[in-house]
């Protein structure tokens, strides 16, 4: 296959697999007899997300071991100059919460006319075991998101564009992108909402690992801690 055209499906294949595995729920639960089945697998993102998560790491396996690498390998911590690499993942700590709130509610207000519309639209009620599942889902997100777009695609891309620039936006772009499919709801306001409210902090983290490739095992850390937050979410819902 032409490693431009492998590289298109790359980029497009998580936001994909969030829309297949979805539409997998909801025949299951139309087979189930379940006549709002479409509505009901919006509310189960957590399993489409984690499905995709579990394709994404053996892709990624793969994909490494055909370039003669370890997955692993590509994530371990370096302990020449650690300190620097804590003072500036601190200092990107500070830069990147208001990167990933601010968006989150002003685009929100700006479309729905409040934030908490949105918010009801991606967090619903779901069963116990469903949060549970959604701890999980949050250590495999530190485990594949960051790696597939900046440690995989973005490299591939500056080797065939020849500008590592580019990469950085391309790769940077799909990442917020993906997120319009998790949960999939026809509702052009809930994909704008989705895409802005991660679009800067994307193109920050993306930014930082260009940068400084060895932050990378920390935001991967920092990403699982941030959406076991968001997880958290459920459990304050009646």
């Amino acid at each position: 296959m032409n490693k431009s055209y492998s590289l298109g499906i790359l980029l497009f294949l998580r936001l994909l697999l969030f829309v297949a595995f979805q539409g997998i729920i909801a025949l299951c639960l139309l087979a189930m007899q379940h006549s709002d089945a479409w509505y009901q697998s919006q509310s189960l993102w957590i399993i489409s997300g984690l499905l995709t998560n579990i394709i994404t790491f053996f892709i990624l396996n793969k994909l490494f071991k055909l370039n003669g690498e370890r997955y692993f390998s590509n994530f371990k911590f370096i302990k020449k100059g650690w300190w620097l690499d804590i003072l500036i993942l601190l200092g990107a700590l500070l830069i990147s919460m208001p990167l990933s709130t601010y968006p989150n509610t002003s685009i929100a207000s700006w479309l729905y006319g409040n934030s908490e519309t949105a918010i009801h639209l991606m967090f619903r009620p779901v069963p116990i075991w469903v949060v549970v599942l959604g701890f999980v889902w949050a250590i495999t997100q530190g485990l594949v998101e960051l790696p597939y777009y900046f440690a995989y695609i973005m490299p591939r891309l500056t080797e065939k564009l020849k500008n590592g620039w580019t990469a950085w936006l391309i790769a940077s772009l799909l990442l917020a992108l993906q997120h319009i499919a998790l949960p999939f709801i026809f509702d052009w306001k809930f994909w704008v909402w989705r895409f802005g409210m991660f679009l800067l902090f994307a193109l920050f983290l993306g930014f930082c690992i260009k940068l400084r490739p060895r932050l990378l095992p920390y935001f991967m850390i920092m990403h699982a801690l941030l959406d076991m937050g968001a997880v958290a979410v459920f459990l304050t819902l009646k």
